[in-house]
């Protein structure tokens, strides 16, 4: 029986253009090799697997090849190509750093440095995991790093280069590996696979591949785990089972029926996946990395994006095209709390069936983009009736609107809102034409018990205002049409957002007073002090009218008045905050006496 060589080993690339997923490095170490700049040291880092020392150990053969060939690769067939196969090349000395890192090490280290080649040009250190030295072994090795003796080339690898001093750093030329991507993974995989002649799945290696997360080395040890599971046929369902895996199909169900929604077979799918052994914590990270694949399978531009195999990026696109980018983004943010939340909650399994139940629910709604549901709009904070949609016209103008003879139609006038605006609904809709005749007559008494949608009203110049805003002298109304406060809030906001840029100050001052309905509409309001007073008398006589005009109602008074020392609240000060405290707490008085306490 043949010794067995795991296929890491078995299939460790022996040339530049054999190395997987790292072209660009590659690639320059052959042009640096070609022109014959060599640099005397080399730092070589980045993840686990990626082929770090591999790239090292073909460099270090390369360049002691007396026959290169045209294209920068060995020739396999010199005496320093055919010591290096054998292992047996004394022009290559390995050293591993997490057991040799001490200055004793590095010292035996350089004695070698100084003892030339004997076959070949150069001698070559590789340092695997040099961040492993320590601050003695780095200081020791610093002089020789920086002027070793010109046929000493050092080559340090490693996957932290943060660890390692600036010192060392500034002496090396860095190259960073990547990450492997997973179709390079895969088509490695297909020439190992077909080279032993096993069968395989494409979706099968794509698993394996994903699960390898970017190095080659785990991927092959995985490769020859389920090899031997899968008896020399590997198929997806026997990857799932051997590695332990939770199968896709699960994360494609359980979307689709967030999507419909189908909340009771949601639970239902997740208590099958907490029956089969796997944790809740897995799921939603696995629920959570589905969403984003789905998210950038939706367009072109972002499917490279997607590591998978052709089959399983088209499966991905068809459940994307059924799912709105806005589902996706709040399937995304529920699944991102529930994984942070999930260690420091104490029912971890009620914690992820509600994150499927949200996320169910936001298919369900009516949030624009989120599922199959209706446009969502904003609730009105008052109740509205059919009355209140209508346009409201006083009996002046209705007697002016109405003549003996055919008149051309009314031109349309802004209609203006009638609720109290806030910081958080719309802007006034589009003006809506003023309805005129004795039937716009009957209609405006019962209009204006009704509230309407809040609005916002942006200030805008005096000479700017909609014609509702002005206030004409003739044109203050004789009706009484009842209002109610909201109403009353509403069109004094509304008066002081129309005054003009000079009199902010004053606009100011009035959207922080409170004015009070009374009996007879008498509206009252209370200042502070004696100069805002001056100032609201000087506006009370337009404010009037404007209220009388916008109310439809002629019997409105308004009065300001100063407020009562008990009614003019203001915030104490930490003395006096500390005063009151002394004087109802006889405990922390005595605690202040023992301790002896004293307010800064």
């Amino acid at each position: 029986m043949d010794k067995y060589l795991v296929s890491a080993r078995k299939y460790r690339p022996a040339t530049f253009d054999s190395v997987v997923g790292q072209q660009a490095l590659t690639t320059t170490l052959k042009n640096a090799i070609a022109s014959g700049k060599l640099a005397h040291a080399y730092l070589f880092c980045g993840p686990r697997g990626v082929g770090k020392t591999t790239c090292a150990r073909i460099f270090a053969k390369t360049i002691n090849c007396l026959h290169p060939n045209e294209q920068g690769e060995s020739c396999d067939q010199c005496e320093s190509c055919i010591a290096f196969n054998e292992g047996r090349s004394y022009n290559i000395h390995e050293l591993d750093a997490a057991s040799n890192n001490s200055v004793e090490d590095i010292r035996q280290l350089i004695e070698q440095v100084q003892i030339p080649p004997q076959v070949g040009r150069y001698k070559v250190f590789i340092i695997d995991e040099v961040h492993m030295l320590s601050t003695a072994a780095f200081n020791a090795f610093l002089k020789t790093l920086e002027e070793p003796p010109a046929h000493a080339i050092f080559i340090l690898a490693t996957t932290e280069k943060h660890k390692i001093l600036p010192t060392i750093l500034s002496r090396c030329q860095i190259y960073d590996f990547n990450r492997m991507e997973v179709g390079d993974i895969v088509a490695h995989l297909k020439r190992v696979a077909e080279a032993e002649q096993v069968t395989y799945e494409e979706e099968a290696l794509g698993v394996i591949a994903r699960k390898a997360d970017g190095g080659m080395r785990d991927a092959l040890s995985i490769f020859d785990q389920v090899t031997s599971f899968a008896d020399g046929n590997i198929t997806y369902k026997k990857v799932i089972e051997d590695l332990n895996l939770l199968d896709d199909d699960y994360y494609f169900k359980i979307t689709d029926q967030l999507l419909k929604p189908d909340i009771a077979g949601a639970l239902l799918t997740l208590n099958e996946v907490l029956s089969n052994g796997f944790e809740a914590h897995n799921f939603i990270s696995g629920l959570a990395a589905h969403f984003r694949n789905l998210l950038v399978a939706r367009e072109p531009a972002t499917l490279p994006l997607l590591e998978a195999v052709p089959s399983m990026r088209q499966r991905y696109q068809e459940q994307a095209q059924r799912c709105r980018p806005v589902f996706l983004y709040s399937a995304l943010k529920r699944c991102n709390d529930c994984d942070l939340n999930y260690r420091v909650s104490r029912n971890k399994r009620l914690l992820v069936e509600l994150t499927l139940i949200e996320t169910a629910q936001a298919t369900a709604d009516d949030a624009p983009g989120c599922g199959p549901g209706p446009t969502k709009r904003l609730k009105p904070l008052f109740k509205t009736t059919e009355a209140a949609a209508q346009p409201r016209t006083t009996t002046t103008q209705t007697a002016a609107a109405a003549p003996k003879t055919a008149a051309p139609t009314p031109q349309p006038t802004a209609a203006p809102p009638t609720a109290r605006p806030t910081a958080q609904t719309p802007a006034p809709a589009a003006p809506q034409p003023r309805p005129a005749g004795p039937a716009a007559t009957r209609t405006a008494a019962p209009q204006r018990k009704t509230a309407h949608t809040l609005s916002i009203h942006l200030y805008q110049p005096a000479e700017e205002q909609p014609a509702a805003m002005q206030v004409a002298e003739d044109d203050v109304p004789e009706s009484e049409t009842p209002f109610d406060k909201n109403e009353l809030y509403y069109q004094w906001y509304r008066f002081a957002n129309s005054l003009p840029q000079e009199q902010s100050a004053m606009s100011a001052r009035l959207k922080n007073m409170e004015p009070v309905l009374q009996e007879n509409w008498h509206v009252e309001t209370g200042v502070e002090n004696q100069q805002v007073l001056q100032s609201a008398q000087a506006l009370k006589n337009e404010l009037l009218k404007y209220l009388r005009q916008q109310l439809r109602n002629g019997k409105i008074t308004l009065e300001f008045r100063l407020l009562e020392a008990s009614e003019n609240k203001r915030a104490y000060s930490r003395q006096e905050q500390y005063a009151q405290m002394l004087q109802h707490s006889p405990a922390l008085v005595r605690l202040a006496q023992a301790l002896h306490l004293e307010l800064s």
